[in-house]
């Protein structure tokens, strides 16, 4: 009897609700206070915490201030200061919270940003006697931004203005103008005192005008958010898991899915690749066998057609709204960047798992965060802007509206190795040229030819200039077989050239070869290189796993007007496309064989004639 009620009660432990509350506003307006109290008072702090922070503030002669129990870094205490996003955790009778303190001070809004991006509601902290600050806007504006719907405006620090309702009725007014003006509607204004504790878990009489919730009260209101179970199936590609012990040949595609639902039997695409197959089972890590699985939770997934794809792609269910899938979009930005965000230069986009390559196309407008003036035309974005704007990616990427499915519509991006700037995704954009097609114009607009004609190279190596590009599931298992092509080729008297991705894609540090760009970056720096050699008359070899058909349009952009012939070994990855398929059950010789036949077939290396 006793094990059965231990058991009922961890399945009742199970079912309490867990929400993400951010709290934000002005540097000093008692955030962390706020949070110390809701600690304090609702019991969730371990035994003898307290009193241990109070005796440790007596020792040093510091005045007690619950902040202490929040700032755990020592450099924090020192400073006063809150640095990063700190996480702790409390509990009320209805639910379980994650309480994210974002930092206040203006150098410290990408923490801000990281922060807010996972929350569902927000406390946003005014100190009665300094008012509005610019932050205080600031910060109501990114909230709105990221889309955080639920938002509490705690006005503190109100026993030093001796709790004055004629204070807090001013901030309120203030305030509530500047949110009506970017259509925010707070739920509440609460008058409170945190280093009191005045209306934080009880009832202040010291503020009898006031006849609204505590703070404690006002977020066990907050509605939670329900899983995204109506909304068409998202799931972004985290990785793919190949198990070869025992014969276990499975490929299990694992993410997290965002929304929607999914289940056994059901067909799917991958998006951008846009390859499709059927889910033949859902796997779960040391659980029971699954049928189907939806918003929220965790998964893998086998499929019936073996198909390669790369992470970061969406995997939605054939049938559903899908996402757009586009070059670029017109996005809301909000930019934190030591440096101003430029035309030209290129950023790292991320977004769910997915990493791309993307740069700034056009400004439309910039807006001041804290005032919601519109700045004056500029060419770049500076430090702390918000700005709508196009930003445009190096290939095709997956996203939907913001609007349509917050999850998938948030993104940050990544300047160096810092976060520097997040933003929700407003709509797609039709590119007339997309940024490569842009690139290969200013490159061959400005390229000087040499009096040496084609036709002539031609004639003198008896071959045409030609890009082999041998892909598929594992190419380190097809470097030999493309080496051996190029040798075979050479001893014809061919003018050929392996060209190594390792060659030109890898930086040497002391701890020996590392990667140090990005799979698009890859792709161009091989594109440029394979057509300098094709442009001096040569056949060009090299190796690329799991091309997919939006790369290999990269790389004939890149490497016009020279043809490109491609060869999948073993499962297809480029699926579309026109390519010469090797089984990897073939001996070299064989394979050699046909691929040299398909050579002569399309006239690159024509038999010699005597």
């Amino acid at each position: 009897m006793e094990q059965m009620e231990q058991i009922k009660q961890t399945k009742q432990i199970k079912q309490i609700d867990q929400m993400n509350i951010v709290v934000i506003g002005h540097v000093d307006h008692g955030k962390s206070t706020v949070i110390g109290r809701l600690l304090s008072d609702t019991g969730s702090l371990p035994e003898g915490k307290l009193e241990q922070v109070k005796m440790q503030c007596r020792k040093s002669s510091r005045p007690f201030e619950y902040a202490f129990l929040l700032d755990a870094l020592k450099d924090e205490q020192s400073q006063g200061i809150t640095i990063d996003s700190a996480r702790c955790f409390f509990k009320t009778a209805k639910r379980n919270y994650i309480i994210i303190d974002a930092p206040g001070h203006i150098e410290f809004l990408k923490n801000m940003i990281t922060g807010a991006s996972r929350a569902e509601a927000a406390l946003l902290v005014i100190d009665a006697n300094e008012g509005v600050q610019e932050n205080s806007r600031r910060h109501g504006f990114m909230a709105s931004l990221l889309g955080i719907k639920q938002l509490v405006v705690l006005v503190n620090k109100l026993d030093i203005s001796g709790y004055s309702e004629s204070v807090y009725n001013g901030i309120r007014s203030e305030f509530t103008m500047f949110l009506d003006s970017i259509e925010v509607s707070p739920l509440e204004f609460i008058p409170i005192s945190a280093r009191e504790g005045e209306n934080i878990a009880v009832k202040s009489d010291k503020m009898p005008w006031y006849r609204g919730m505590t703070v404690i009260q006002r977020l066990d209101e907050f509605k939670k958010e329900k899983p995204l179970f109506h909304k068409p199936f998202r799931m972004p590609v985290q990785d793919i898991y190949k198990f070869t012990m025992y014969g276990d040949d499975r490929r299990i595609v694992a993410g997290t899915v965002s929304s929607g639902k999914i289940s056994a039997g059901d067909e799917v695409v991958f998006l951008p690749s846009g390859k499709k197959s059927e889910i033949n089972s859902v796997e779960a890590f040391n659980s029971p066998v699954e049928v189907s699985v939806s918003a929220g939770r965790a998964a893998g997934f086998t499929l019936k057609t073996q198909i390669y794809i790369h992470p970061g792609e969406i995997m939605c269910r054939t049938g559903d709204e899908l996402p757009f899938t586009s070059t670029a979009f017109r996005a809301n930005l909000f930019w934190v960047g030591k440096s101003p965000m430029i035309p030209g230069k290129k950023y790292k986009l991320k977004a769910g798992t997915m990493k791309a390559s993307v740069y700034l196309k056009e400004i439309i407008n910039i807006i001041d965060a804290s005032s919601l003036d519109e700045g004056a035309s500029r060419s770049e974005i500076l430090r702390h802007d918000v700005s709508e704007c196009i930003l445009q990616t190096l290939k095709p990427v997956s996203f939907d509206r913001f609007s349509d499915n917050e999850l998938t519509g948030r993104f940050v991006i990544v300047d160096g190795y810092e976060i520097a700037g997040g933003g929700i995704i407003m709509e797609p954009v039709q590119e007339s040229l997309s940024y490569l097609a842009e690139h290969a114009v200013r490159r061959d607009y400005r390229w000087v030819k040499g009096n040496v004609a084609m036709a002539a190279r031609h004639t003198r190596f008896s071959q045409k200039p030609r890009i082999i590009v041998f892909t598929g599931e594992e190419t380190l298992e097809w470097e030999g077989l493309a080496q051996a092509l190029e040798q075979d080729l050479w001893r014809e008297g061919r003018n050929v050239y392996y060209l190594g991705l390792s060659n030109i894609l890898r930086a040497i540090d002391n701890d020996g070869p590392r990667a140090s760009i990005d799979r698009e970056e890859e792709i161009c720096r091989l594109g440029e290189s394979a057509h300098l050699l094709a442009d001096a008359g040569l056949i060009v070899i090299t190796t690329i796993s799991g091309l997919d058909n939006y790369e290999y349009g990269m790389l004939k952009l890149i490497c016009e007007p020279h043809e490109i012939l491609l060869i999948n070994a073993g499962i297809v990855s480029a699926d579309t496309i026109d390519a010469l398929s090797i089984d990897s059950g073939l001996e070299a010789g064989e394979a050699l064989s046909k691929i040299k036949t398909s050579l002569r077939d399309r006239d690159i290396i024509p038999d010699f004639q005597i």
